[in-house]
């Protein structure tokens, strides 16, 4: 039976454009495994804004970013990516972070060049370490994947598109290769034209990210079977859930606030049924195990003679 790292690499490596969802917490890595992708990563813009409400500008600690993403990883049985952003310092911290990481069974990690504190990547005002900092950065991380699981995914991030240009972003990208990471990823490419440039000219896997498949942000919105056609490897669509969730909510609490009565009877378009949503939870697997462990009067007591394994 293959580890969810051997299933994430061998996806990676067959460059078909596998679609990697980010995911901001437990429940909407759920739904993204739910809805049948293959994998998920970790969006570091999406746990700045869900657990502090904030933009992605280098604010959260590593020990939350650890901690949510032990989470996720419990939560799911794809693999998970998990985003180490700039690896917590040097390379002595990268390496303890990917260390870490491994352990916890995360089957990847996106790493990046950005200088610390860094910010999302399709945010203005990047900055980028020197090309050789980096680099020792992935030798570090990848000794460690080579010591704990050879099948561990370092998707080495470069920023450098936006302040030094695509060729820079190139050479970069074929640096951190030589150095062990096992795909490049360009944040931040416009078009087209450069993603089949960035293909033809990089040694190995390039990963591309399409920010919220909807808009596309800064990257052309391609479809993912060209994608795939052009040999890109992996494609990231990191900011959808929290932006999808963000709209929900704005959309219907402003409703319920403006709602003559306060409530908005019969309107069930706007959430799932309690069953449907404790069921998608579990709940009926966990009323299951009290039926089985508990001893039969404190489940009486419990519930006072209701039917068995409700929701």
């Amino acid at each position: 039976m293959k580890t969810k790292s051997q299933i994430l690499r061998t996806a990676i490596m067959e460059r078909r454009a596998v679609v990697v969802p980010g995911c901001y917490d437990a429940l909407s890595a759920r739904v993204i495994e739910a809805c049948g992708f293959e994998a998920v990563q970790v969006s570091g813009f999406g746990l700045a804004a869900s657990v502090l409400g904030k933009p992605d500008i280098g604010l959260m600690q590593m020990k939350d970013i650890l901690d949510m993403t032990w989470n996720i990883v419990q939560a799911v049985q794809i693999p998970v990516m998990a985003d180490a952003d700039t690896g917590g310092g040097n390379a002595l911290n990268a390496a303890w972070v990917t260390e870490r990481l491994i352990t916890m069974g995360v089957a990847g990690m996106n790493i990046e060049d950005q200088v610390f504190p860094k910010r999302c990547g399709h945010m203005a005002g990047k900055e980028v370490i020197p090309a050789e900092e980096m680099v020792g950065k992935v030798r570090a991380c990848a000794d460690v994947r080579d010591r704990l699981d050879k099948d561990f995914v370092i998707n080495a991030r470069t920023d450098a598109y936006a302040p030094l240009g695509l060729e820079e972003a190139i050479r970069r990208c074929n640096l951190y290769l030589e150095a062990g990471a096992d795909v490049a990823f360009i944040d931040g490419i416009r078009t087209k034209a450069e993603i089949e440039t960035a293909v033809a000219a990089i040694h190995g896997p390039l990963s591309v990210n399409l920010m919220d498949a909807v808009t596309g942000i800064k990257t052309e919105l391609i479809p993912i079977p060209v994608l795939a056609q052009m040999g890109v490897a992996r494609i990231s669509i990191p900011v959808a859930s929290i932006m999808v969730a963000h709209k929900a909510l704005m959309n219907f609490f402003t409703a319920l606030r403006e709602s003559p009565t306060g409530t908005l009877p019969g309107q069930t378009q706007w959430v799932a049924s309690f069953e449907e949503f404790t069921d998608f939870v579990g709940l009926k697997a966990y009323r299951a195990m009290e039926e089985q462990y508990l001893p039969a009067e404190r489940l009486q007591t419990k519930y006072r003679g209701a039917a068995k394994i409700v929701g």
